[in-house]
């Protein structure tokens, strides 16, 4: 991982390119994102940051994670996020991180939450294909058939059935940064992310 920036959904708009071109894009809350701790191999085995996102109350937090930004001398930060960079010998405690680490062009990952839809049928879920409509006809869109019967005599693992959707790690890879705006803390990333508004987001540079 080169580099990386926790942000905040805003919700999505559209802008136009230098030829006209209209490109769908979503706008991210980058940043500003607070260095609270360096991992060093001597200390901990490995090297990576440790940095803060958001603004929080002090009452919102425990002793624990309050002596942990006491120690560090930083501002309170409601999320917390190790980067294991490729290089962290450029980060100090209390340097931040903005929406300008990234630039015009650069491809990136974004890793965020999806959206819950709750418990689903297996039509909304997976797609099944429903039954006849018809007076006649006793089943319309229930699951069907769930396996032979005798043998194995079992419903095998993995059998798609309905059930809770969403809510679950998601990761689009390969999305171009469209705009960077350091000043205003924005990053306009081309096509949709996952999560509903307001949700916390994770961006990397591409692992393609």
């Amino acid at each position: 991982m080169q580099k990386a920036i926790l942000g905040r959904k805003i919700g999505m708009t559209q802008v136009f390119s230098e030829d006209g071109l209209v490109i769908p894009v979503t706008v991210v809350e980058a940043g500003p994102c607070t260095v609270v701790q360096k991992k060093t191999m001597e200390n901990d085995g490995y090297e990576a940051i440790q940095v803060g996102f958001g603004a929080v109350k002090e009452q919102r937090l425990n002793k624990p994670e309050l002596g942990h930004f006491k120690k560090a001398g930083v501002e309170l930060r409601r999320v917390l996020k190790e980067f294991r960079l490729d290089d962290v010998s450029t980060y100090e405690v209390g340097s931040e991180i903005k929406a300008d680490v990234f630039a015009v062009g650069d491809k990136v990952d974004v890793s965020g939450t999806s959206k819950g839809k709750g418990t689903l049928g297996p039509i909304a879920r997976h797609g099944h294909s429903r039954g006849p409509m018809s007076h006649g006809s006793k089943y319309h869109r229930g699951g069907g058939s769930l396996g032979a019967g005798t043998s194995p005599g079992r419903v095998f693992k993995g059998m798609k059935m309905a059930g809770k959707t969403g809510n679950k790690k998601v990761t689009v890879q390969n999305l171009e940064i469209v705009r960077a705006d350091a000043d205003m803390n924005l990053l306009l990333v081309k096509g949709a992310i996952p999560g509903p508004k307001g949700s916390l987001v994770f961006i990397k540079a591409t692992v393609k």
